[in-house]
């Protein structure tokens, strides 16, 4: 999380959706903070916050979940950064996603599976992140699909003069072509279909034209918005005790 006394702003980092070369610019360029932990969210900055930092400029970013899928695979399957084998890193990776991460990295290191696979094996259930929390709420969110030019509007927004265009970091190993490829089987799109409809509908995300008529069920809809009950309460209070 990133804090702008001058410029009056706060990014919230959303993992896996560009934060982290945001995060760095912010910090290097143009008087950025970092406060809390790095994926903190905007609900932890509001319990210590000043009411004059309750003001400020809030932004934070999104992602296609088609596209963070495929990005997930790749950053377990070649061991991203040593999360999974480098001590010092292995150690920092706690709580309940980061377990789930672990078995996904044992799981690919031994069975080598493609994308369809994985995808089918560990996606099963409607899915969300905690954008939900609060995302709406926001001044702006940047799309990671338009992440250089909605890094420069919120720039613009909050009039500071840009000194480059954002860098892009953190970029994920062995991306070779378009993450809708990587659905390569009716399996896998029909899957895609169930998990990501709710998510995407919200977000004003659309699938590829190609795959068809891909509606959102009403059971499926139902799914969602139950299973958000109980993703808010972890997000909100047992994130970081479990």
């Amino acid at each position: 999380m990133i804090i702008s006394h001058r410029f009056k702003y706060l990014f919230v980092q959303l993992p896996r959706t560009g934060s982290t070369a945001v995060a760095d610019e912010l910090y290097e360029n143009y008087e950025g903070e970092r406060i809390l932990n790095k994926h903190s969210t905007y609900q932890d900055f509001l319990k210590q916050a000043a009411a004059e930092e309750k003001t400020y400029f809030v932004f934070s970013s999104i992602r296609n979940p088609l596209d963070d899928a495929v990005s997930h695979y790749f950053k377990c399957k070649n061991d991203h950064k040593g999360n999974f084998t480098v001590p010092k890193r292995v150690a920092r990776r706690k709580g309940i996603v980061n377990h789930m991460d672990n078995e996904i990295y044992r799981y690919l290191k031994k069975t080598n599976a493609d994308f369809p696979t994985f995808f089918l094996k560990f996606y099963r259930t409607p899915y969300n992140n905690w954008a939900d929390l609060a995302h709406r709420k926001f001044d702006y969110v940047i799309r990671f699909e338009n992440l250089v030019e909605d890094f420069a509007t919120v720039l613009k927004m909050l009039n500071i003069e840009p000194k480059r265009p954002l860098p892009l970091v953190n970029l994920t190993a062995r991306r070779t072509r378009s993450y809708v490829s990587y659905y390569s089987t009716r399996e896998a799109i029909a899957r895609a279909n169930w998990v990501f409809g709710p998510f995407m509908r919200e977000w004003g995300y659309e699938f590829p034209r190609e795959w068809g008529d891909m509606r959102v069920t009403w059971w499926n809809q139902l799914e969602y918005d139950f299973l958000n009950v109980f993703r808010t309460m972890y997000w909100k209070y047992l994130r970081y005790r479990i």
